[in-house]
């Protein structure tokens, strides 16, 4: 078993935007390390405490993944951390070793670990911290 990581930002504490950043997180996270539905174990949610419009979990049940488990929590409000932000991390079946493993960040959450993007948006296989 492994775990994915993820994040993304809104603009707005917004129902349909936060759905609509979590659905393509989700996504991008399942296709870049080509994750098969049955092989998800459980997907944690985080947000910060700027965010509460919507349980970011919905966007995953909007996607089908209705027989995964899912817990949501708030992510503890630290001095000058990046605002409106939505951590993910899939935890899932997979014979791939850590370094395979394509981490994703969208929008400001690139902020969080630069080390991981490169170019264009993609990620670099990297380890977990």
């Amino acid at each position: 078993m492994r775990a994915l990581r993820g994040a993304t930002t809104v603009v707005q504490n917004n129902k349909d935007e936060i759905l609509s950043e979590v659905s393509e997180l989700i996504l991008q996270m399942i296709e870049k390390n080509s994750v098969h539905k049955d092989d998800i174990v459980s997907i944690i949610f985080s947000m910060t405490p700027d965010l509460d419009a919507v349980f970011p979990a919905q966007a995953a049940r909007q996607l089908g993944l209705t027989d995964v488990p899912l817990m949501c929590f708030a992510e503890i409000d630290v001095k000058d951390s990046l605002e409106k932000c939505i951590r993910i991390m899939i935890n899932f079946l997979t014979n791939k070793n850590n370094k395979d493993l394509i981490h994703v960040y969208l929008n400001k959450a690139v902020e969080l670990r630069p080390d991981l993007v490169i170019g264009d948006g993609d990620e670099k296989n990297q380890d977990c911290d």
